[in-house]
């Protein structure tokens, strides 16, 4: 499971990250869009080293060395303008990721994808939490029945809580993202461990 960093300050937001990670949380992505090289590093630096290693992040990339922190995320724009990224991404930059994730917004879109991608979000699959008028154009239940891309793991973003996960995983996505149902809530932890706890009874119900 992912938790998405709310891209704007958060009360306590340092600690509710420890918190998140201390419960069990696999792959946290920093997507601070606002945040100069500094105010990134700045941010970084409050997170304990021993979960660098569940770390992503989605701009200022040439930090990740530093801190180490072994995976990166393209967003759709950086992907395209970058033909796709291939080989391992081009980047002025030669230290080497564990992995690299995109961002997709239609399932043409990550059907095409290289296989260097470890896994993409496909959004929005419901109306979003955290995003006003982010509604879903298309049915992407019924689109991931032409799924073709089956190297790089699809993961369901946008309005995902803990009504509809069940269904999400059901319906073809191998995992799910969190954003406003995480930051948006009172109680962040409890809402995690809830949305956590289903998503690990439908993978053990696979087994």
């Amino acid at each position: 499971m992912v938790v998405i960093s709310n891209p704007f300050a958060v009360t306590d937001e340092i600690k509710i990250i420890h918190s998140l990670f201390e419960e069990g949380l696999s792959l946290f992505h920093i997507r601070k869009p606002d945040f100069s090289e500094l105010e990134m590093a700045q941010f970084i630096h409050q997170i304990k080293l021993e979960f660098r290693d569940r770390i992503i992040l989605h701009s200022q990339h040439l930090l990740a060395k530093d801190f180490g922190i072994n995976r990166i995320h393209f967003s759709e724009k950086e992907r395209k303008e970058s033909n796709n990224l291939p080989a391992r991404f081009q980047k002025p930059c030669r230290y080497k990721y564990e992995s690299i994730s995109t961002s997709t917004h239609s399932i043409e879109d990550f059907n095409s994808l290289e296989n260097d991608f470890d896994y993409a979000f496909l959004s929005p699959v419901f109306k979003s939490i955290s995003k006003e008028n982010y509604d879903p154009k298309t049915d992407l239940f019924e689109a991931l029945k032409s799924r073709t891309n089956y190297k790089t793991k699809v993961i369901a973003l946008g309005g995902i809580n803990s009504q509809n996960i069940q269904k999400t995983m059901e319906n073809g996505f191998d995992n799910i993202a969190l954003l406003g149902t995480i930051w948006n809530n009172e109680n962040p932890i409890k809402q995690f461990k809830l949305c956590q706890q289903i998503v690990l009874s439908y993978l053990q119900s696979q087994v």
